[in-house]
């Protein structure tokens, strides 16, 4: 289908069952045939893959996915929009539609992700996959978002879901999107991104308390480290002159540490913790 046949038929299934988009629920339909295609291809579905869909709107990625995958898991939150899914799907008996908010649900065993993500959850809901087991998700995201899952040490956009990322998965930008690929179009950009789980790249004795760290340092990511753990230590009623023979690292600005250097602050603290 090419992109205009897309895009007609979006406006024919909106018109069809009455359906206003509201983009305040960050509703933008994928109007581009081509896109669609490649964002397959990327996730090289295979005939015995089990694929999860999040955000499942009007079914369009679900029915190419249903056409290549064993079986397909289609999340939607919007009771209206799941109505329609299970009309415009109903032919297909390897699709099950889920009725709930991505947040809140125990997602299924699955092989691959696939989706479109709604840009209002995106932070929690990276966070909640990259808690997954699956060989590869391909996300759309909004550009700027994206930039964040891929920054470096030192740069504006690095900050807490970098190091989220960076510790359970290889992240890729395989593409930017115009928003013309979108009906109604967003005002930004967006971007396919890639993830792939891969073993954590360096040790962390104590995860929870890694990222509880992670969590403190990036409400300040512009100030020395020391004032983000100074308030870290405050809040676990631990005395802060302990701090006074730590690492030259709590002098450095929280967004130029890098994760390896902010997992050494977690071992100087892990003792403190204990006291």
């Amino acid at each position: 289908m090419s992109k205009d046949n897309l895009f007609l038929e979006t406006i024919k299934i909106l018109r069809e069952y009455n359906i206003k988009v509201n983009k305040r629920k960050g509703q933008h339909f994928l109007i581009s045939s081509n896109l669609l295609k490649r964002e397959i291809e990327y996730a090289e579905i295979k005939p015995s893959d089990t694929v999860l869909e999040i955000g499942a709107g009007l079914g369009t990625l679900t029915a190419a996915l249903a056409e290549k995958a064993k079986k397909v898991f289609a999340i939607e939150k919007d009771r209206k929009l799941f109505n329609v899914l299970k009309n415009q799907l109903s032919s297909f008996n390897n699709v099950e539609l889920i009725l709930g908010d991505a947040l809140k649900l125990e997602f299924p065993a699955v092989q691959k992700i696939v989706s479109n993500i709604p840009y209002s959850i995106s932070s929690p809901l990276t966070f909640k996959i990259l808690s997954l087991k699956y060989e590869k998700a391909v996300l759309i995201y909004q550009l700027e978002f994206a930039k964040r899952l891929i920054a470096k040490p030192g740069t504006k956009d690095y900050g807490r879901i970098t190091i989220g990322v960076y510790y359970k998965a290889d992240a890729k930008l395989l593409e930017r999107v115009p928003s013309k690929a979108f009906y109604p179009p967003p005002k930004v950009e967006s971007a396919v991104i890639l993830l792939r789980p891969k073993p954590p790249p360096f040790e962390i004795s104590n995860e929870n308390l890694f990222f509880e760290v992670v969590r403190f340092l990036f409400m300040h990511p512009n100030k020395k480290a020391k004032h983000s753990i100074k308030h870290y230590l405050k809040s676990k009623d631990i005395e802060i002159n302990k701090l006074e023979s730590a690492s030259e690292l709590f002098e450095k600005k929280v967004r130029d540490l890098t994760p390896m250097e902010i997992n050494k602050i977690v071992n100087v603290l892990m003792p403190l913790e204990k006291e």
